[in-house]
């Protein structure tokens, strides 16, 4: 068995396989550590199952919500892909507070279950903490990461429309899918009635026309299925293991080890820098230790500070990197609590036809370019309309019994939905830290999540539901109704983010501005755990920039002996 790389990424999903691809393109020898089972392109064994091949019709049986509270609390969480869901009781944690921690242990991570809606970030965003003072300062501007994203998108495949807006800025588009009837006279009423608001169709990373790059990854058309997260047999949308992982294991320089559960960074006392990784068979126990010039965590953000919290030495007792003490605070998320629906009652002429990968899109237009509100930062929302068939319930017995179930079920009316994910602030009484006594199978300390919302987000709902009330009302739709679901825990956002946060000050930061350690200058961190603020954004598009940007920068200064 080899254990000399010269790279070791820890995490297939995301965010690990683009910054494995992008070492082994350059000639790197690279391991890539899972912790989970191995899933290959295609491995996905409900892809091509029909609703009534599935005993429960999708759903989740009582007994397993029953033993299963946090992850049956996940929309995605269901009979079609439940295999690709950490449940419960195999890998524990402890909650400080309320936290849903959702995770997916395999290959791919939750690459294969993602919801694969892109939308680069503005200057605006990344020049938000050091406008209104709170977290601190992005090292890096758009500027920086443009390129990036371009370079990202083109390779994954990201249907969109080119938009012209400062604050959420093009890219690099295949041809995206159209809005409906109801969407597009929703999109102009905002346009002829606020200049600050805009309805977009959503950015997906799905292939509407493949190009030859995808075409060179095996990856075909979408068929908008919309049963993406089951896996896509076609490699429709982007997910890890139909798109980077293959790519960087054809290149010769790849070597994949999945069941191996990272214990620890191991630092090297003379040299100054980290000299490996020590890794737990979780299979059968054993202790291996990994060695190479370079190693990125993306075991995804809550794991990434777990493994650098354990990275304990004589030098940083207190965690890999850890001097300033920050290491595991100023975790943040988005806050997806408040949703609003109605029903509009024209375009009874028209249905919906069809399904699509996405729908339309409201951009952020809260404290954009002044602070206007008593709360900080703003959210962006979705809007979605649609009219199906509506089925009433069978009645009668016998013959009028199998009569009602054959009628032709009628259309419903149009009913319209939007949601909020609001940007949360990064804060150090929301954190993550090891358990002192509790260990998990393998012998590492439990995680302690202590996150929770705070009056700001409160004040940030409230706004939300205020404004989109206002809004529905004057675009004249009927029974508008408003949710804010207050019980619901941070976590099912699948967003969290932070805790190794990016900086210019290691005083008061962990990461620079090439996702490198201040101090312990190989290794990176470029997954969720990277980010010094979170935005409005779905994070993944920015993620995978990261990866790719401080990768090839990696290379660099392996080939210049600077780390």
């Amino acid at each position: 068995m080899d254990l000399n790389f010269d790279a070791i990424v820890i995490g297939a999903g995301m965010s690990g396989s683009w910054a494995a691809k992008e070492l082994c393109d350059k000639g790197i020898k690279t391991l890539m550590l899972e912790r989970g089972r191995d899933v290959k392109h295609q491995d996905y064994p409900t892809t091509n199952m029909n609703p009534w091949d599935f005993e429960h019709r999708g759903q989740m049986p009582h007994d397993i919500q029953k033993e299963n509270p946090v992850i049956s609390r996940c929309y995605a969480f269901r009979e079609d892909n439940a295999h690709f869901f950490v449940k419960d009781k195999e890998h524990p944690y402890i909650q400080e507070k309320p936290f849903d921690w959702i995770r997916g242990y395999q290959v791919g991570g939750k690459s294969i279950m993602w919801a694969r809606q892109v939308q680069r970030w503005s200057d605006y965003d990344f020049s938000g903490p050091d406008r209104d003072g709170f977290a601190v300062d992005w090292p890096i501007r758009y500027k920086d990461l443009a390129p990036w994203y371009s370079y990202v998108e083109k390779f994954v495949g990201i249907s969109g429309n080119k938009d012209g807006l400062d604050i959420l800025p093009d890219g690099e588009f295949l041809p995206s899918w159209d809005l409906s009837c109801v969407e597009k006279e929703f999109q102009g009423f905002v346009q002829k009635n606020y200049k600050d608001r805009h309805v977009i169709f959503g950015r997906c990373a799905h292939l509407s026309e493949p190009q030859e790059i995808h075409l060179q990854q095996g990856r075909g058309k979408c068929m908008s299925r919309t049963e993406c997260e089951r896996g896509c047999p076609f490699g429709g949308y982007f997910n890890a293991n139909s798109s980077t992982i293959p790519w960087a294991l054809k290149t010769g320089n790849l070597t994949l080890r999945p069941h191996s559960v990272v214990h620890s960074i191991i630092y090297d006392e003379e040299s100054g820098k980290a000299s490996g990784v020590r890794v737990i068979d979780s299979n059968t126990k054993e202790v291996l230790e990994f060695t190479a010039r370079v190693i990125f965590v993306n075991a995804a953000a809550l794991n990434t500070n777990a493994i650098l919290l354990n990275s304990k030495s004589n030098r940083f007792p207190e965690g890999l990197g850890n001097d300033n003490g920050l290491l595991g605070k100023f975790v943040a998320f988005h806050n997806y609590r408040a949703a609003i629906s109605a029903i509009h009652e024209g375009h009874l002429d028209k249905r919906t036809v069809g399904k699509r990968p996405t729908s339309a899109y409201i951009p952020r237009f809260r404290n954009v370019y002044k602070q206007e509100t008593d709360f900080l930062r703003g959210y962006a929302c979705g809007f979605q309309a649609t009219r199906y068939p509506e089925r009433p319930s069978p009645e009668g017995m016998g013959q009028t019994l199998t009569d009602s179930i054959l009628q032709q079920p009628k259309l419903g009316p149009w009913r319209v939905g939007s949601h909020m994910m609001g940007e949360t602030i990064p804060k150090e009484s929301n954190y993550v830290r090891l358990d002192g006594e509790q260990t998990d199978e393998w012998g590492i300390p439990l995680l302690r999540i202590s996150v929770d919302y705070d009056d700001n987000d409160e004040k940030m709902t409230q706004d939300f539901l205020e404004q989109f009330t206002e809004m529905y009302e004057k675009a004249g739709f009927k029974n508008i109704k408003t949710r804010d679901t207050k019980d619901k825990a941070p976590g099912l956002d699948i967003h969290e983010m932070g805790g190794v946060r990016m900086g210019r000050d290691p005083k008061t930061s962990l990461l620079n501005e090439w996702n490198q350690l201040h101090a312990c200058k190989n290794v990176f961190v470029t997954d969720g755990a990277c980010m010094t603020s979170t935005s409005t954004q779905n994070p993944s598009l920015t993620y995978m920039a990261m990866a790719a940007r401080s990768a090839n920068y990696a290379v660099e200064q392996l080939k210049k002996n600077e780390i």
